[in-house]
């Protein structure tokens, strides 16, 4: 089943009783009295009509039989049918609410070991610079440089002060051929996790790399502790604690020493949100070259945008980004670095091949030169590959740089990638169609059988409303997201898209209660009600209602999951 499915509990026996999933057994009885009587096979004298009461009958029967019982209930609202259907049943073992409780907290607990033993996140970089004015030279492609390891321990030392992610970050702006990172991390228990990584680096004929170590453990809900060792380039040991100060601010203290020179970093953060999308934080370090940095960071669903500003005792430095997401695969980004040793700005953007990967693609213009940048992420992994185009920043060729590359993307995009996702999408649809077609036509065929002993109410409902100018379903057709969508574009549903839709215009007039209201509950899926069923299994799904009310016309359209109280005032066309 997707993603769409996977994350929410289906919960079809409260929708076929029309309850909420917060409902009392008050409203769990009445509601069963209620379909017992819709669907009771005595009310029927036709034999066909009786059978499809009585198929319904005995789901509503099983329902309350489920619902109406505290231990099943509570088995079915954490494992579903799956739990019902296992033998997780009540027993000489299991004959009292504690002892259940109790069996169900060990399950979910062994559930949650078992995930943790298997929940090693891997993560790494491969970082590999390339020159272009090198390789015309005939001196190789790889990028290399005549300074001293000195600048190799310079570089490094960011890799304490600020993490593995910002150390590769610094050294795609230093003259290293390559460089590679790996860290695995892993739950040693619910409070307590390791992280174990490890840096190489490679420059001309020589090279070097460090070991680390980082143990955390959650001293409370509010305040956790990090022991950091590293060993090789960069030999060190320090200890980080941070604490929740409020509901919005944090601070962080750490201390490092190198076992190399004996020198001792300080560094205090502090981090205050400043509203639901945006933080900002301010760091002092205190150490052999002392800074002060001030930052800023808001994220939202369509755009991310972060600035900093740096301090030091002979430095300064000055950058910011701002990335903005197009569609739910596609971004682009621009950023900016200006300080005492860097100028550049750097344009581009990126494309997610997947769910696990995306590919991005830069330009940098600066005084270091012209560069292009790729990077390829694949879960934890990433392979970032900078090159030097020019050290000289000819405006002509710093425009064809940008301008051709650009260019190709968008004739690829346009006549090669787009058409190919478009079909591997639509081969994915029909293989998933022709997977699930007999379980479609046969719920297909039940919903169809379960309206047939709705109608006759319904259709009294709908004259009596119309007559009063009371809330009447015009049209009500629920499944999938993107057919829903294209026949709202084109204003009818076509062949190809009937197939991934259903029609609910009659259970939905036979659900309005008394008071004229039609109110579908939260967070039960809605293929359960009555007379529905799951034309597009595997796929997101919407219910869209016509309606009128007052004389006048409304129309809404809800998640699968979603509320509906109908009528309302927002909702009229």
């Amino acid at each position: 089943m997707d993603g769409e499915e996977a994350g929410q509990p289906k919960r079809e026996l409260y929708a076929l009783l029309q309850v909420s999933p917060e409902a009392t057994d008050e409203d769990i009885r009445k509601a069963y009295r209620h379909w017992a009587q819709v669907y009771h096979p005595d009310k029927y004298q036709d034999f066909h009509m009786q059978q499809i009461a009585t198929e319904n009958f005995q789901r509503i029967c099983q329902a309350y039989e489920i619902l109406s019982d505290e231990y099943k209930r509570q088995i079915y609202d954490i494992y579903g049918m799956e739990g019902i259907n296992s033998g997780l049943e009540l027993g000489p073992k299991l004959n009292k609410v504690e002892e259940l409780k109790a069996e169900l907290e060990r399950l979910r607990k062994r559930k949650e070991e078992e995930k943790m033993l298997a929940h090693f996140r891997p993560s790494g970089t491969i970082l590999s610079h390339l020159s272009l004015p090198q390789f015309l030279d005939g001196d190789g492609i790889m990028r290399g440089s005549s300074r001293s390891m000195s600048y190799v321990f310079e570089k490094l030392k960011v890799l304490y002060d600020t993490g593995v992610e910002k150390f590769l970050c610094s050294l795609t702006c230093m003259p290293t051929q390559m460089a590679m990172s790996s860290e695995v991390q892993s739950q040693l228990s619910k409070r307590t996790a390791i992280a174990i990584g490890g840096n190489l680096e490679v420059n001309e004929n020589s090279g070097g790399g460090a070991a680390s170590t980082v143990l955390r453990h959650q001293l409370s809900p509010v305040s956790s502790i990090e022991f950091i060792a590293s060993a090789g380039l960069r030999a060190l040991i320090g200890v980080q604690t941070t604490r929740n100060l409020s509901l919005h601010s944090t601070a962080t203290i750490a201390i490092a020493k190198s076992l190399r020179d004996g020198s001792i970093n300080l560094s205090n953060t502090w981090t205050r949100q400043l509203s639901e999308t945006a933080n900002g934080n301010i760091q002092l370090l205190l150490g052999p070259e002392s800074s002060i940095a001030v930052g800023w960071q808001k994220k939202h669903e369509k755009m991310s945008a972060s600035g900093e500003l740096k301090i030091g005792t002979s430095s300064f430095a000055v950058s910011a980004h701002y990335t903005h997401r197009f569609s739910s695969k596609s971004h682009g980004r621009i950023a900016g670095r200006f300080g005492s040793t860097n100028l550049e700005v750097e344009v581009g953007g990126g494309r997610k091949l997947s769910n696990f990967s995306t590919v991005r693609m830069l330009y940098t213009i600066g005084i270091q030169g012209i560069f292009w940048k790729f990077e390829l992420h694949r879960g934890g992994q990433k392979l970032i590959i900078p090159m030097l185009l020019s050290r000289h920043l000819n405006p002509v060729f710093a425009t064809g740089a940008f301008v051709i590359p650009t260019s190709l993307y968008f004739l690829l995009k346009k006549f090669v990638v787009k058409p190919y996702y478009l079909q591997r999408e639509k081969q994915k649809t029909l293989e998933n169609k022709e997977r699930n077609s007999a379980q479609v036509q046969e719920a297909r065929a039940a919903a169809v059988k379960a309206q047939q002993l709705l109608k006759i109410v319904a259709n009294r409902k709908i004259s009596r409303h119309l007559e009063t100018n009371e809330l009447v379903i015009t049209k009500a057709v629920y499944g999938s997201s993107k057919a829903l969508k294209k026949a709202d574009e084109s204003r009818e549903v076509n062949q190809e898209s009937a197939s991934e839709v259903f029609d609910v215009t009659i259970p939905l007039n036979f659900l309005i209660n008394d008071s004229g209201q039609l109110k579908l509950h939260e967070g039960v899926r809605k293929s359960g009600i009555m007379g529905f069923c799951d034309p597009c299994p595997g796929e997101p799904k919407l219910l869209h209602v016509e309606f009128t009310y007052g004389g006048k016309r409304f129309e809404v359209e809800v998640d699968d999951y979603a509320a509906l109280l109908i009528p309302q005032e927002s909702h009229r066309v």
